[in-house]
């Protein structure tokens, strides 16, 4: 109910037309005296804005909530216009939106109350609507003539505002969007021009509450620069046009220079129209697998009034997801984030009343280790960096890195020089707990809603992540069949290998201590995983016709390099020991060169051991023999030398990725056995 209100601001235009009052109302709300008690309130407030356009022949009525705004968003937007095709019709449009992040543990009571009174609201509105017009014919007044500027004819002002008041004070219906945004377009598109949005405004110079109150503070050279970009493109451009919030972040990644904002700007729009970037997030749902073990997602905002994006990489099976998913479901959900960033910066500015134009992301590394720098996840990495940097800049306010290990200087050698110089100087890298000291976490996010998993007292509903089981997996005829050529050609090869007949790939080394890495998924039967060196190089790779067995292998190649002629121990030496591989294991490795030379990697059948008391085949013998089929198995192997120089002290962090594997890795026996042989050979 309706208690009292105060004006906070108000403003008319010389001309009459423009009639714009901001009260702050004082509600009661019927919720139990429980409720309330626990909630520590009797009334809550709400910030109410209505907008009276004569000329226009509009009335907007915004409203938010005050109390609670760290707990509960409410947003209620109504707006009444003439009918297009009758004058004498008024139409009129409502939309309300409730977010609430906590609410002391009462959240699904305070959702119930909150959607039993609108519903009720909605019902009383034509009742309100119909009392105040019958008050109006008790004063006498039947009809109010259309506004015309005051040169031409009387000015209706005062009945205007009058009648603007009296609608208003009766229909509260909350939505922070602002007059510019009450008539402009959705996404980061408006069909119409700064001019008609924001009434009254000449079309060379932007209304300076508008700028202040959407744009921040602008030179009149920036503001030059953005009204100048936006004619061009309104005049230019096919398709919806970009609000001003989004014209400027191109503006400001290329330091105001229009010629080079343009150019990234119409690549940018090109990119959207043809991937419907502008419908990502309603017309694509993220598959489980993604809802499940990636460990990102929104926690309230930072002190600034930024959305806050929090990121658990170092609880995150990077690799998992890459091969369960591929690349492009990851790059889409990544788009997906950006795309609700930006909602949520608009949804902001019309909470705290200034523009908020990026988001801050805290980043937490614990956990982090060697299995994340798997070599195809960085460049899936790298390429979804660049794609965000293209499109989306200026949009990360800051990023938070806490608790980096050791390993985190590979990573970031290895990314960094795909990163912005603007985007870099916004990072903030804390190691260990640092974060939790002067200067740390609590100079930029309230210390209410710091994560519990970083000591803090907010439960934070970010997945934990945890590692993808195989089992989802995608395998080699699946990302062929989809035509995945980035996994199948690039990334991933495919092998088979047979009885008698194994499968081996040459790696020429020209400066010792380089490092070997490996990764590869045994997809049937089980195999041996050997490393070989040698001095000369083999004969050129020649395709085995696989004799006897006359197999075709469609699914991959068979590739033999050791001559049969060569002997062990002299024409080439073991480097590794073997490693005994299952059916359905993932094996992770790296092996650092001794010395220069070739360096033979071979994948060959597993036979069964004969049982050592009779000559007869054990039951288990007989039925692994039937399971591989025709004595084939199959595998999926990526390799990759990355040189001493580029490892960053290769040595430390081999050792450290031995010692800090974590739980991510803990399941991957054969990961650390392939790891921990490295170790004894070098």
């Amino acid at each position: 109910m309706f208690v009292d209100s105060d004006t906070v601001s108000e403003f008319k235009s010389e001309d009459g037309a423009v009639h714009v009052i901001e009260r702050r109302c004082k509600l009661d709300i019927d919720a139990p005296r429980l409720l309330k008690k626990i909630a520590g309130v009797d009334y809550v407030y709400f910030v109410q804005k209505n907008s009276l356009n004569s000329r226009e022949r509009t009335l907007h009525i915004e409203a938010h909530n005050e109390t609670f705004s760290n707990r509960v968003i409410i947003h209620e937007y109504c707006c009444y216009t003439v009918h297009p095709e009758n004058e004498d019709w008024t139409c009129f449009e409502q939309s309300a939106s409730l977010d609430i992040k906590s609410f002391f543990g009462f959240e699904s009571t305070v959702e119930k109350i909150a959607m039993k009174q609108y519903t009720s609201n909605i019902k009383k509105g034509k009742e309100i609507i119909e009392y105040y017009l019958r008050q109006l014919e008790e004063e006498g007044i039947t009809f109010v003539p259309r506004w015309t500027p005051p040169s031409l004819g009387p000015s209706s002002e005062t009945l205007s505002s009058s009648k603007s008041q009296t609608t208003s004070a009766a229909v509260l219906v909350p939505d922070a969007a602002a007059l510019k945004e009450g008539l402009g377009g959705e996404g980061l598109s408006s069909p119409g021009t700064a001019s008609e949005a924001v009434v009254g405004t000449p079309d060379d110079k932007l209304d300076a509450d508008y700028i202040k109150r959407y744009l921040g503070d602008l030179t009149p050279l920036q503001e030059s620069c953005l009204i100048r970009l936006r004619q061009w493109l309104q005049e230019t451009h096919k398709g919806k046009i970009p609000k001003d919030e989004h014209i400027l972040r191109f503006l400001r990644a290329r330091d105001f220079n229009i010629d080079k904002a343009r150019e990234i700007m119409c690549q940018s729009l090109t990119w959207r129209k043809q991937h419907q970037v502008d419908y990502i997030l309603d017309t694509w749902t993220p598959p489980q697998v993604l809802q499940d073990y990636y460990a990102g997602g929104w926690h309230h905002h930072d002190k600034d009034g930024r959305p806050l994006y929090v990121l658990r990489l170092g609880q995150m099976d990077t690799k998992g997801l890459v091969r369960a998913l591929g690349e492009e479901a990851l790059l889409r959900y990544v788009l997906s984030i950006n795309e609700e960033g930006l909602r949520r910066c608009e949804e902001n500015t019309k909470v705290f009343g200034r523009p908020i134009s990026s988001w801050t992301c805290l980043v937490d590394l614990e956990g982090l280790n060697m299995r994340h720098l798997w070599r195809p996840g960085v460049k899936a990495l790298l390429r979804i960096i660049e794609v965000v940097e293209a499109n989306y800049p200026e949009t990360l306010g800051r990023l938070l890195i806490l608790r980096a290990p050791r390993v985190f200087p590979v990573l970031w050698t290895l990314v960094s020089p795909f990163i912005d110089d603007n985007t870099r100087r916004k990072f903030l890298i804390y190691a260990g707990n640092d974060y939790q000291g002067p200067g740390g976490l609590l100079d930029y996010i309230d210390k209410e809603i710091i994560p519990d998993f970083l000591s803090g007292e907010c439960m934070c509903d970010v997945p934990e992540g945890g590692l993808v089981p195989k089992s989802l997996y995608r395998t080699a005829e699946e990302l062929e069949n989809e035509d995945l050529k980035l996994w199948t050609e690039t990334i991933y090869q495919s092998a088979s290998v047979f009885k008698g007949a194994p499968h081996e790939i040459l790696i020429q080394i020209v400066d010792a201590a380089s490092v070997i890495t490996w990764d590869f998924d045994v997809c049937k039967g089980d195999i041996v995983f050997n490393i070989y060196h040698s001095k000369r190089s083999p004969q050129p790779p020649k395709k085995d016709s696989l004799g006897a067995h006359s197999i075709t292998s469609p699914g991959g190649n068979n590739v033999q390099l050791i001559d049969k002629v060569w002997q062990l121990g002299r024409d080439y030496s073991m480097v590794e020991s073997p490693l005994i591989c299952k059916e359905g294991e993932s094996v992770q490795g790296s092996h650092v060169t001794r010395w220069p030379g070739f360096y033979i990697l071979q994948w060959k059948f597993h036979s069964m051991p004969a049982c050592a008391a009779t000559n007869l085949p054990r039951v288990d013998d007989v039925l692994a023999s039937l399971q591989v089929s025709s004595h084939k198995c199959k595998v999926m192997y990526y390799t990759e030398v990355i040189g001493s120089e580029d490892f960053r002290g290769s040595m430390t962090s081999l050792e450290s990725s031995h010692s800090g594997f974590s739980q991510l890795s803990a399941a991957t026996t054969s990961s650390s056995q392939s790891h921990s042989s490295s170790m004894i050979s070098r």
